[in-house]
């Protein structure tokens, strides 16, 4: 069955419009904890099957954590909380402590007023297509709570931050530390607040915190990953070396040289390749996406690291890198797989290996990808009404068309459907910054026409 609910990155929307409302997350829940209840694996047949929860620090959190507890123990499954934890830090503890499935409740890089729920399975990986499928079709029944004898139990994990913080240390060589580093690291008032500045400082840099203190409102408000003045100003107000940027809960990372300079996924990701492969230790190649820079693919190629573009999205980023059997992927907004080090995109294990790489060389990110030319790149983002097919439009087609005969081999077109908003993403890129960007603005305006009948 199709996928009625379930995006590139779980359960998203408006706090308070379907399917973000109390009642659905929670029938949500009990059709999750069904599916685990059913596929039982491993588990003795007298044991219940228990899943994690951690969240952002968006308000709407507490709401919708109560109402996931509620589903999962109305199915029979036992749940954990953390409180606020950065997404990828539920995908290690659901592995560490041999957990049947681990849930975030977040909307990522989104403002607070939305939010959304996405599923980690035991391995800390996301769930597979098949297993979401499974879930929804479930959401078709009512919800049927278990006999009192059944009922799942529910407690608080008080030592989950410091677990996290351990194991984000374990993955920056023993040999290393940032001693002498003064770093800016901004949180995005996400779920990082409590852990990113500790980590770095319990490896030896200045570390200077912002974006830091969340009210629940202000959860990457001109701020963090996706909002990178904010860092390059604190560079250099700071007179630091680097700067961090994550986003609202932990699985995004753009940085920030001593001058202020901001360096996307695709340039760290060149980053982490290029010092994988001077030091010997690279398995395979690169898996980027379709909108990864032209120019890293051509930096990758002239390394003779092979790489592959798989569809927007950690989850098929996943996919090709676990097909070809590599470690390294990641997408131009920052999430970056380094699957030797963690089973999920992690902002702050990432950092750390870009840190790894200027500590072993002794370059700095500008000097590092020095021969990474980074092609203009545009990319305009057209609301549109749900429901609307962009394949269904010749309007549309004829445009890409004229265009790519335009750019004549020079640059690329790319447009597709967001997964987790009802946005348009129409993205060109090429050598000639002024055609790039007129070339954007002629398709984004044929796509809004299409789109609104206009």
């Amino acid at each position: 069955m199709g996928r009625q609910y379930f995006g590139t990155d779980g359960v998203r929307g408006k706090v308070g419009e379907s399917p973000i409302t109390p009642e659905f997350v929670m029938h949500l829940g009990y059709a999750a904890g069904q599916v685990l209840v059913a596929d039982r694996g491993s588990l003795p047949p007298n044991q219940q099957p228990t899943v994690l929860i951690g969240k952002d620090t968006r308000i709407s959190g507490y709401m919708l954590e109560a109402a996931l507890e509620a589903g999962f123990t109305a199915a029979g499954v036992n749940v954990l909380m953390t409180g606020p934890m950065p997404t990828p830090a539920v995908a290690y503890l659901t592995r560490a402590l041999r957990l049947q499935a681990g849930v975030v409740i977040s909307a990522s890089h989104n403002p607070f007023e939305d939010n959304g729920i996405k599923f980690f399975s035991a391995s800390g990986q996301k769930l597979p297509d098949s297993v979401e499928a499974a879930i929804e079709a479930r959401l078709d029944f009512p919800i049927v709570t278990v006999g009192a004898r059944q009922l799942g139990r529910a407690r608080r994990i008080e030592d989950a931050a410091a677990r996290y913080i351990e194991f984000c240390k374990s993955t920056y060589p023993n040999h290393l530390d940032l001693r002498g580093m003064r770093i800016v690291v901004d949180c995005a008032h996400g779920a990082t607040y409590h852990v990113a500045p500790h980590v770095l400082h319990e490896l030896g840099a200045e570390v200077i915190a912002i974006g830091n203190e969340p009210n629940g409102f202000n959860i990457n408000e001109e701020c963090g990953a996706t909002y990178t003045k904010t860092l390059s100003d604190a560079v250099r107000t700071h007179r630091a070396d680097l700067g961090i940027a994550l986003d609202g809960d932990g699985d995004r990372l753009m940085m920030a040289d001593a001058e202020g300079r901001i360096y996307d996924g695709d340039q760290l990701v060149y980053v982490i390749a290029r010092h994988r492969i001077q030091t010997g230790y690279m398995k395979g190649g690169v898996v980027g996406t379709l909108m990864t820079n032209l120019g890293t693919e051509h930096a990758l190629g002239r390394a003779q690291i092979p790489f592959e573009r798989a569809k927007v999205g950690d989850r098929y980023v996943m996919e090709r890198l676990l097909a070809n059997g590599w470690t390294l992927g990641g997408e131009t907004s920052g999430h970056i797989l380094c699957l030797d080090k963690h089973t999920t995109g992690d902002g702050i294990v990432s950092a750390l290996q870009v840190l790894r790489a200027l500590r072993e060389t002794g370059e700095t990110l500008d000097a590092f990808t020095a021969d990474l030319e980074t092609y203009p790149q545009v990319m305009i983002n057209v609301p549109i009404a749900k429901g609307f097919k962009l394949d269904a439009s010749p309007a549309v087609s004829a445009s890409v068309v004229q265009a790519e005969l335009a750019l004549n081999g020079t640059g690329r077109v790319v447009l597709r459907a967001s997964g987790t908003e009802p946005l348009i993403r129409v993205m060109v890129e090429g050598r000639d910054a002024d055609q790039v960007r007129h070339t954007a603005e002629t398709i984004a305006e044929v796509v809004r026409q299409a789109a609104t009948g206009g």
